[in-house]
């Protein structure tokens, strides 16, 4: 199936510096890959623009997790009050 030739000559490469192409052939293969560069780079330039929005996405999340993380962190707190109380419950002399 793959093996064989086409026998119209539609969508065969064609090298412009080997044929010898007339101007007009040569203008209509400059517009088609120019209207071709056009389509690419707007599906990358949109690939682009959904994966920076996920990475930004991303990292706005971790941002917004370590902030309430630590906001939700009560470990210097608890060691204040374990210090208070050591303090008050400990032996009363006189080098306290």
């Amino acid at each position: 199936m793959a093996d064989k030739k086409a026998e119209s000559p539609y969508a065969t490469r064609v090298d412009p510096t080997k044929e010898g192409l007339s101007p007009e052939q040569l203008h209509f293969i400059r517009q088609v890959e120019l209207a071709q560069w056009k389509k690419k780079t707007s599906k990358l330039r949109t690939r682009n623009v959904v994966t920076g929005l996920a990475i930004g996405a991303l990292v706005l999340g971790i941002y917004g997790y370590t902030f309430y993380s630590v906001s939700q962190e009560r470990i210097m707190d608890e060691i204040d009050e374990e210090a208070k109380r050591a303090r008050t419950q400990g032996p009363k002399t006189g080098a306290n």
